[in-house]
């Protein structure tokens, strides 16, 4: 299958393996990639010289392209880029701060720039900037998110309509059928999060990845918006931020709250009860855990019978 996405990143099927953190290293990227999807590593967990570690044990697991998720809001982001260049990685997305910060820095250096974002707005400015392409992610997604709830079904076309570059499909995308009615609505591709989270080869812990299996139809919620928008697993501590807020907490108490390393004890560490566990609404139709090229194969197998079921509308 060739389109816009496959031909900028030299990959077999339009389908981007989320890089989260704590659950996408290089297993992970390196079996999506191997797959024909296309196969990205989490920064935004890892120190440096850890980040450095899952890139060249990427590159020994794949010869097929991969690239690196960068939240530019986290710190030593000097370091982690020179990084990225030095490993000779081709491809990079970054997310949660403003695109024209790396975007020329990173393309003089032969690589190939996406920018996250969750609106029209922000859309415009990545494209702006130079980016090669953009995520859009509806407010379905897991992990960090947009604060005007905007869903991936209106999000995709409002976004289609506004820029020249090529768009990625994001939040709530777990099957076939998804990806096909994403690119119905204008996506060249679609960017999965969740589903590969619980995948044999996600660095996840075993019972976050039981707990997102077992999860149902609103066990999720959006929440701590005015830190940075997240969805979380409805558990232990998400209680406590709900009673917080009864309260009418200051951003200083919400922070506090939060703490430290909480999205590492969830969802690495398997603290089920006060750690903090990123999952999308999509999670309520992921019923099993299973190798990443099973996944990406059974996507493909969807997508095309999809294909085939709605031409005959």
């Amino acid at each position: 299958m060739e389109n816009k996405i496959t031909k900028l990143f030299n990959i077999q099927y339009p389908i981007i393996q989320a890089g989260m953190i704590w659950n996408s290293g290089w297993r992970l990227a390196s079996a999506a990639s191997n797959a024909g999807a296309l196969g990205l590593i989490g920064a935004g967990s890892m120190y440096p010289d850890v980040l450095r570690e899952h890139l060249q044990k990427c590159k020994k697991a794949t010869d097929k392209p991969f690239g690196v998720n960068v939240p530019m809001l986290y710190p030593n982001i000097e370091e982690i880029m020179n990084i990225i260049v030095e490993e000779g990685v081709k491809i990079v997305f970054t997310s949660a701060g403003n695109p024209k910060t790396w975007t020329k820095w990173l393309q003089e250096r032969g690589i190939t720039v996406v920018h996250v974002v969750s609106s029209v707005k922000f859309a415009l400015k990545a494209q702006e900037a130079g980016v090669d392409a953009v995520v859009a992610e509806g407010f379905e997604a897991g992990g960090h998110n947009g604060r005007d709830e905007t869903t991936t079904l209106t999000l995709i076309p409002m976004v289609k309509e506004q820029i020249e570059i090529p768009l990625i499909a994001a939040g709530g995308i777990a099957t076939g059928q998804a990806m096909l009615a994403a690119m119905v609505l204008g996506a060249d591709a679609v960017q999965v999060g969740s589903r590969f989270v619980a995948s044999e080869e996600s660095s996840a812990h075993q019972a976050f990845k039981e707990v997102v299996v077992d999860a149902k139809e609103g066990d999720t919620q959006l929440t701590l918006k005015e830190l940075a928008p997240v969805r979380l697993v409805k558990n232990k501590f998400f209680n406590e931020v709900q009673e917080l807020y009864k309260k009418g907490p200051s951003i200083e108490e919400l922070k506090e709250l939060l703490g430290r390393a909480r999205a590492k004890r969830g969802m690495f560490e398997g603290d089920l009860e006060d750690g903090e566990l990123e999952i999308g609404q999509i999670a309520g139709l992921i019923h099993d855990i299973k190798p990443a090229a099973q996944i990406v194969a059974d996507m493909m197998q969807e997508f095309e019978e999809a294909k085939k079921s709605v031409s005959s509308l």
